[in-house]
């Protein structure tokens, strides 16, 4: 019994690529709390400061991660390896290489470990991407570039907005995570309604199928814009890190999915 209620609600979303519902998206999102409360005190042991630079170093590993995935999306790796490269399973794969390296570079280098850690995920994504490229037939060259223009142009819009109202507490990093969820949301509505894609999850393909993939952008902008808003309204310096570092979660949960969708539908696979 226990067995079959793991299978149908667990493995079967991977192995069949099911796409996610609403048992195994609570249980990753509890994990995924867990999982970012203990990074989080673990890296304060050894004083990181959760500031731009932390984020720089890590986008690489960012790329690394989407480009990866597009890997197994492309067919290049076969059962089981290709169920480790598959999400949420992805998130672990590259936490692995990431961590170890992050804590190493600190050891080594210092404040300046984030030049050497980023550089490292820089070399394994470029390589990453030129596997893609050297072997993929580029289909939809217009999707990467058309997904970043229009995610800057909606980051633009969001910064001389929120210039006016408010001044948020780490204007970068803000702006990074609105830029990274435009990412996503473009990438979305490309897919859905010019290329025949569909939603994995499960509160998106809810919005989608009642209001259409057009609802995918108001609902971002709506959710992202209220986030940060919330986040940037505090103004004491005990809870900065933490709300840096939360920014920089929300970073990758944009710009990982969002790169990867984008990254995928350019080979179309």
């Amino acid at each position: 019994m226990l067995w079959d209620f793991i299978k149908k609600y667990y493995i079967d979303s991977i192995v069949y690529k099911q796409g996610y519902n609403p048992v195994n998206t609570l249980t990753w999102a509890l994990i995924l709390v867990a999982a970012v409360i203990l990074i989080y005190r673990t890296l304060k042991k050894y004083d990181v400061k959760f500031d731009e630079r932390f984020v720089a170093g890590n986008i690489p590993y960012v790329i690394l991660g989407a480009s990866v995935r597009v890997v197994e999306d492309a067919g290049f790796l076969n059962p089981p390896v290709s169920y480790f490269f598959m999400t949420p399973l992805i998130y672990v794969v590259i936490f692995c290489i990431a961590f170890p390296t992050l804590v190493l570079s600190i050891r080594l280098r210092g404040e300046r470990y984030w030049i050497h850690y980023g550089m490292l995920g820089l070399v394994l994504s470029c390589g990453v991407l030129v596997l893609l490229f050297s072997n993929l037939e580029v289909v939809n060259a217009w999707i990467l570039p058309s997904t970043i223009i229009l995610a800057s142009l909606f980051c633009s819009a969001y910064r001389l907005l929120t210039s006016k109202f408010y001044s948020p507490m780490s204007n970068l990093l803000s702006y990074m995570v609105f830029f990274s969820h435009m990412v996503d949301g473009w990438a979305t509505f490309f897919g859905i309604q010019f290329l025949g894609y569909w939603e994995l999850h499960v509160l998106p393909r809810f919005l989608i199928s009642t209001f259409g993939p057009w609802i995918m952008i108001p609902a971002k902008v709506i959710v992202f814009a209220a986030i940060l808003y919330v986040l940037d309204s505090s103004r004491d310096e005990e809870d900065t890190e933490l709300i840096n570092f939360v920014k920089f979660v929300l970073i990758v949960l944009g710009l990982a999915p969002g790169l990867r969708d984008a990254l995928r539908m350019t080979f179309q696979v």
